[in-house]
């Protein structure tokens, strides 16, 4: 329960770094360490570590008033991003007094929830939905602000007023010769105007035939791997159209389809297609000149998708990426050698008892291993017949502890 008010510093008077107690979810439950320079703080439970400044449990009530009495040296409320996970909502009602510049909800909901955040002030709001978990209905702020959704979007449902911008990133399989993803319905909000839609490079391919449930599209981002990338065609009210790290637009429309583009990027694109873009930029030109910005940059040929994205270390912490694809080199040329199931088995456990006495070893790096070994059962041997999927997970499974 809040305390008193008169027990409370006046809000937004603690603007100095140091430690200071907080009645968080009672009485002094927890310390903030505030540092010089750090406009964040991320509230969890206890199982993220050091990932979290402050460890609540996910079924704990959240007294979100105590966060009034700070400020930045500049005067603005403090902090300017949080991150939460947990099943506390009450945030949106504290937003309604003291806006939010950035919210990061990672919800843990036992049941199906319901959240009116109508009279919120949120200028961005970012949900991440694990892939287990009651169904989220919200009602959006009235004030326009920018939404992102990512992981499993069928547990999300929005209504209300509009985002000013919509940011989806499905969680999508790791393979990109996986049946192509199919966006769930999500109702009201293909209604937006300005749509984002973020993929892995070298993922399981979204397929783009979701756009024909947005009528009212007129910026649309891309970001990773899709499919049907010839669809765009019949987005003709795109005045914005941005591709970033794709590395297939062989079956992209001519840019002429767009009649009303004004502004277009392609970054981080694969070579071919990206010499034809920038052709199309200048004929484009002497026709219409563009009046915003447009730009084709960092054409990429194939084996430069492989050597970044190819293996699923990349947001691994530097130190513990260097050691794996160290391990990973190691025993794809051992691999490279063997004759035999029971010599590829070695290899494969050799690579996996690497990582038993490493820390840092939770559920995302097991998940990510366990990629690795199927890619390396993937590559060149000597065997003579293939080697199974279950066969080389039964021996990362064996091998593994964590």
């Amino acid at each position: 329960m809040p305390n008193d008010d008169h027990a409370r510093p006046p809000a937004g008077s603690i603007k100095e770094d140091g430690r200071y107690p907080l009645d968080l979810t009672g009485p002094s439950s927890h310390t903030l360490v505030r540092q010089k320079g750090v406009g964040s703080l991320i509230i969890g439970p206890s199982h993220l570590g050091k990932k979290a400044d402050l460890h609540v449990a996910p079924d704990s009530p959240i007294d979100w008033t105590v966060f009034d009495a700070f400020s930045t040296p500049a005067g603005s409320p403090w902090p300017r991003f949080l991150h939460y996970t947990g099943g506390d909502a009450g945030f949106f009602d504290w937003a309604q007094k003291r806006p939010i510049e950035e919210m990061t909800w990672a919800p843990i909901l036992s049941e199906d929830t319901v959240v009116d955040a109508g009279p919120s002030i949120l200028h961005g709001l970012t949900i991440e939905l694990g892939p287990s978990g009651g169904h989220l209905s919200l009602r959006l702020p009235r004030r326009p602000s920018r939404l992102s959704v990512s992981g499993d979007l069928s547990r999300f449902t929005a209504t209300g007023d509009m985002p000013a911008s919509l940011t989806l990133a499905p969680r999508t399989g790791r393979r990109k010769n996986d049946t192509p993803f199919l966006m769930p319905d999500l109702g009201e909000l293909h209604q937006v105007t300005s749509l984002a839609l973020q993929n892995a490079p070298l993922g399981q391919p979204i397929s783009l035939e979701c756009l024909d449930r947005f009528p009212n599209l007129n910026s649309l981002s891309l970001w990773g791997n899709f499919c049907d990338v010839d669809l765009l065609a019949r987005q003709t009210r795109l005045t914005n159209l941005e591709l970033r790290f794709m590395p297939d637009l062989e079956d992209l429309p001519s840019l002429n389809v767009w009649p009303l583009l004004d502004r277009f990027i392609a970054y981080n694109v694969e070579e071919f297609t990206g010499k034809r873009l920038r052709q199309q930029m200048k004929t484009r030109a002497k026709t219409r000149p563009w009046t915003g910005h447009v730009s084709v940059s960092q054409l990429r040929k194939p084996e430069w998708w492989s050597t970044e994205f190819g293996r699923p270390f990349s947001s691994w912490p530097k130190r513990l990426a260097k050691l794996a694809n160290e391990a990973y080199d190691a025993a794809q040329a051992d691999l490279a050698q063997a004759r035999s199931f029971a010599d590829a088995e070695a290899v494969i456990t050799a690579f996996t008892l690497r990582f038993n006495t490493l820390k840092g070893i939770e559920t995302t790096e097991r998940e990510d291993l366990g990629e690795a070994v199927w890619q390396l059962s993937q590559s060149d041997h000597l065997i003579g017949q293939p080697i199974t999927e279950e066969m080389a997970q039964s021996w990362f499974d064996a091998a593994r502890n964590y």
